[in-house]
């Protein structure tokens, strides 16, 4: 069974950003042997894929940023540091549970197929700085706070609340919980819960495990149809169950779109660029064949133009891709504001080993500086920029709506995909809540925790793995 060489890769890396992820990749590899799943393909692909890649250019829609841009910018500056950054033991280790109930229908149950299944990391592999708990204390010597002056702290803080009645102390607690959440575009998990495990990133890859179907479709159409700002009535391009449109094509679903304000329109393609990233890591690393206990896994070019070629979705591909291209720089703008958070001494990524928490740091810095370089970034000024209490009101529901998608991974009935799904949305929630925290951002202490922004370590590691994806 082939594999990539490293010397390939770097090759790759000279192609395009997406196109060096999918169209570079599938060429790549076309010529080499493969299964009968595909190997009748190589000749036919080739224009194919140049269709989908010929269509994939200009400036994207809601910005002023074009494709060619992101491509250069991403594949020569971002990219392969990023890589590394992903391989660092603080970003390879994501605490997560992957047994929560689904809150919205019926749990149908988990995938039984093997390739589904997630190795949690044993407590033993897991570095003591991570496995400490203090999610949110950076340095050492935050991590290493004796039990006493904990304890002390403690006392402190129960002192306060000696004279307050039961009924008063849990309201205090509810409204704690609820300025908590305020910020957050996510439902977390609670990695203090006893079905949190560590997962090691690197041995559980994104990949297809064979799980669709019925299961499948009802999590994205609900994501689509229930939490897009969209009525009833609209239908989204190549859905199932859809009326017949003749030759519609989707143009009185785009036509509805641009009729949205920026804020909703943003909204969609954002899911629509996520939506594009899974997709296409799922063609990326199919499984082609699963031999005798050997599974192989490489680029399934056939399902990567089921799914973006020009042809095949009547135009819908070319969008598809660009609203990933759309997602990037979302993500990237958020990297660009949220420099400050880390550059600060007290910021350490603390894993329990000096050499690698120094390296690890520079390593993010120096991915930040390259941001910050970036000419065309995102204006999210623009968004919820009309009158302040419409403008509020709007942001809550943009809030909601995301968080509640957070909460559908929960419904995802395989558990390696429920485990990228949740990532990746964390991941974009984490962006959103840094877009809209300007001002606390500015507002940073250079030399202890601010109260008014933080990220806890599972919002990080997420954050940079879904950008990195």
């Amino acid at each position: 069974m082939w594999r990539i060489t490293a010397q390939a890769c770097w090759v790759l890396l000279s192609i395009c950003f997406l196109r060096n992820l999918v169209f570079g990749w599938f060429q790549q590899n076309s010529g080499r042997p493969q299964t009968q799943h595909n190997e009748h393909q190589s000749s036919e692909s080739d224009s194919a894929d140049q269709s989908c890649l010929c269509h994939l250019t200009g400036v994207l829609d809601d910005c002023f940023c074009d494709v060619e841009s992101i491509d250069v910018f991403n594949n020569f500056k971002i990219y392969p540091r990023i890589k590394k950054l992903a391989e660092r033991d603080y970003f390879r280790y994501y605490k997560v549970n992957l047994k929560r109930p689904c809150p919205f229908w019926p749990d149908d149950g988990h995938c039984s197929i093997k390739d589904c299944h997630v190795e949690p990391c044993p407590e033993s592999k897991v570095p003591i700085g991570i496995k400490s708990g203090n999610y949110n204390k950076y340095s050492q010597a935050a991590n290493t706070m004796s039990d006493e002056a904990e304890c002390e702290q403690a006392n402190k803080l129960g002192a306060i609340n000696s004279t307050l009645s039961n009924q008063s102390k849990e309201a205090f607690a509810d409204w704690a919980r609820h300025d908590d959440a305020q910020d957050h575009f996510c439902e977390l998990d609670d990695e203090t819960s006893p079905d949190a495990e560590y997962v090691d990133l690197l041995l559980n890859p994104e990949r297809y495990t064979g799980y669709k179907g019925a299961s499948a479709w009802r999590v994205w159409n609900s994501i689509y149809e229930e939490n897009c700002f969209k009525p009833r009535s609209v239908y989204r391009p190549l859905n199932p169950l859809a009326p017949s449109r003749g030759d519609d094509d989707g143009e009185g679903f785009y036509k509805w779109l641009e009729g949205l304000c920026l804020e909703k329109r943003v909204f969609y393609r954002l899911i629509s660029g996520l939506h594009s990233s899974i997709n296409i890591h799922l063609c990326a690393e199919f499984l082609l064949d699963e031999g005798w206990g050997r599974p192989a896994w490489g680029p399934n070019i056939q399902e990567f133009r089921r799914r973006f070629d020009t042809a095949e979705t009547k135009g819908e591909g070319t969008r598809r891709l660009k609203n990933l291209y759309f997602l990037y720089l979302i993500e990237l703008r958020a990297l660009s504001k949220v420099a400050p958070y880390f550059e600060r001494a007290i910021v350490n990524l603390y894993t329990g080993s000096s050499e690698e928490d120094g390296e690890t740091k520079e390593l993010l810095l120096q991915i930040f500086n390259e941001i910050k370089s970036f000419p065309m970034h995102f204006d999210e000024k623009s968004m919820f920029a009309g009158h302040k209490i419409e403008a509020k009101t709007l942001k809550e529901e943009f809030r909601l709506h995301f968080k509640n998608i957070s909460r559908i991974m929960d419904c995802v009935g395989c558990s390696k995909c429920r485990l990228w799904g949740k990532l990746q949305t964390q991941g974009l929630g984490t962006a959103l809540k840094i877009l809209f925290s300007e001002k606390e951002i500015q507002n940073l202490s250079e030399h202890s925790p601010s109260k008014g922004f933080q990220l806890s370590r599972q919002e990080i590691v997420a954050l940079m793995n879904a950008f990195g994806r």
